[in-house]
């Protein structure tokens, strides 16, 4: 299946898009050895080249390394000696040889800045370095290359690529219609209708794909859910996860991988993509469009919408109500909206605004593990007693005030709040407009919540030792396989002894219908 095209995610892929070998273009190195192929093929020396094309054998030397590009003129007077035609000289198709292929390889590699920055002497890729010497070579480049790229996927990495896809998001009101059109005729066609999409349902979608679903309880430790593509399986764990990824969330972010064309991801920047995707394709079917607009549309018309009407009539998580609702408000109801989820310590965990909440940043615009305001709904919310409903505030901040509505959970690390929020203006869709607790917040101002007290510091400043606490996540390299994050040794002996025996004859899932 061909990748479905995301228009608003484009600029991810076209910056972040790895050259597949052999696939480089047109470039001095593949042009020389193109050359260097042809002459060796017709037993000429550089010399003798070079006497024919009118031409110093240093030059000719200079042109076959690809330390020198060839003017178009020489490449015509080659290619009449050599008895080729000159496009053959530029065809950017792979090189005619895989000894070729891999002295391009090979003299890339040492160009590289990776190679550089070792200080390693280089290596001629003459004829004289063995076939297996070279490739073995080769081998060890890449491989090098790839250890290099996962140590890449660093917090840092990852806050890059987050704040990238926010912006991108933010751009088009965190709406994208290719995959809003595709859950919606998926989950139309497996008998969809109103309300609450069924486990039933998600079972005929996955039936759709070829896929049987599969509960057992020895996932590996590093997924969520495993597919098995040689015998049609989607494996999934016997209960819901805690903090929010429902049995049907998860079926439905492994069906996404198969309807959405992704193909393994070969940077982390394409993996954040397709973990994007695969979160708002299980969000659209929880929560299709057509049904959703239709229930927020009616709810806004008697000015009483609510995260927690929302997420009771579709039958998901109180997050997973309230993220859709940044999908769907801007771009179906004209409001504009913003989303928090942050932990019981103040850090944001998860955000998206487009109303111009002024979101805590880093120096590279990144937002994620930021400390939320102490005066903002999403902190405040951890004092009240009753967190059985939604709290509602309003808060003053420096770019205007904003209503928020909050929830609290907890999962085993630690409690958490859930915030959607938009400006004063458009309070009055929403029920909680009415209440009278209000804040003021002057952050980024240290002013605000991050001095403290005069006489507290001027106590205590010179008697406080704490150990902090250290966050495991911040040192624990991610398992470096062929999907970030995930331990490969794991996955495949998983699969391994869950697969059918050698021989078996693979029948089609049943028919959950």
């Amino acid at each position: 299946m061909s990748p479905l095209r995301v228009a608003a995610l484009e600029p991810l892929s076209e910056q972040n898009a790895p050259e597949a070998p052999g696939r480089r273009g047109l470039d001095a190195l593949s042009v020389g050895r193109r050359i260097r192929h042809h002459r060796q093929a017709r037993g000429l020396t550089l010399a003798q080249l070079g006497e024919a094309v009118g031409t110093a054998q240093s030059l000719l030397s200079q042109v076959e390394n690809g330390k020198r590009e060839p003017r178009l003129s020489l490449i015509g007077a080659v290619a009449d000696a050599l008895g080729v035609p000159a496009a053959d000289l530029l065809d950017p198709a792979p090189p005619p040889t895989r000894r070729a292929a891999l002295e391009i390889e090979l003299e890339q590699a040492q160009r590289s800045p990776l190679f550089r920055s070792l200080g390693l002497p280089r290596v001629s890729s003459s004829r004289k370095l063995p076939l297996d010497a070279l490739e073995a070579l080769v081998a060890l480049h890449a491989e090098l290359a790839r250890r290099h790229d996962a140590s890449n996927a660093t917090p840092e990495e990852a806050r890059r690529a987050n704040t990238e896809i926010r912006l991108l998001l933010r751009a088009v009101d965190n709406h994208l219609p290719e995959i809003e059109e595709v859950a919606e005729d998926l989950v139309r066609a497996a008998g969809y209708t109103v309300g609450a999409l069924t486990h039933r349902q998600v079972a005929r979608m996955a039936h759709d794909l070829g896929f049987t679903i599969i509960h057992v309880d020895d996932l590996p430790h590093s997924t969520r859910t495993v597919t098995d593509l040689a015998n049609g399986r989607i494996y999934l764990p016997p209960a819901s996860i805690p903090g929010g990824h429902g049995l049907r969330s998860l079926a439905l972010q492994a069906i996404a991988h198969r309807v959405l064309g992704h193909e393994r991801p070969a940077s982390y920047t394409e993996f954040l993509r397709q973990r994007l995707e695969i979160n708002y394709f299980a969000a659209c079917c929880l929560l299709p469009r057509s049904a959703a607009v239709e229930f927020l549309s009616a709810a806004k018309a008697d000015k009483d919408l609510a995260v927690e009407d929302f997420r009771d009539a579709f039958g998901v998580t109180h997050e997973a109500a309230a993220h859709r609702l940044t999908n769907l408000l801007t771009s179906h109801l004209g409001i504009p909206v913003h989303f928090l989820r942050v932990g019981d310590d103040g850090a944001l965990y998860r955000g998206y605004e487009n109303d111009g909440v002024p979101f805590p940043q880093d120096a590279s615009g990144a937002v994620e593990g930021q400390t939320v305001c102490r005066q903002w709904t999403a902190r405040t919310v951890f004092e009240v007693r009753n967190r059985t409903t939604e709290n509602y505030q309003y808060t003053d901040t420096p770019a205007g005030t904003f209503w928020c509505s909050s929830q609290t959970g907890s999962t085993e690390g630690g409690g958490f709040s859930i915030t959607v929020g938009v400006p004063y203006a458009h309070a009055k869709w929403f029920r909680g407009r009415d209440t009278r607790v209000r804040r003021r917040s002057t952050c980024p101002d240290a002013a605000c919540c991050r001095r403290p007290d005069v006489e507290l510091e001027r106590r205590w400043a010179d008697a406080a030792w704490p150990s902090a606490r250290l966050h495991a996540q911040t040192l624990a390299p991610l398992p470096s396989g062929r999907f970030p994050g995930v331990d490969d040794v794991e996955v495949y002996e998983f699969l391994a002894s869950h697969a059918p025996p050698p021989g078996h004859h693979l029948t089609p899932p049943p028919d959950p219908r």
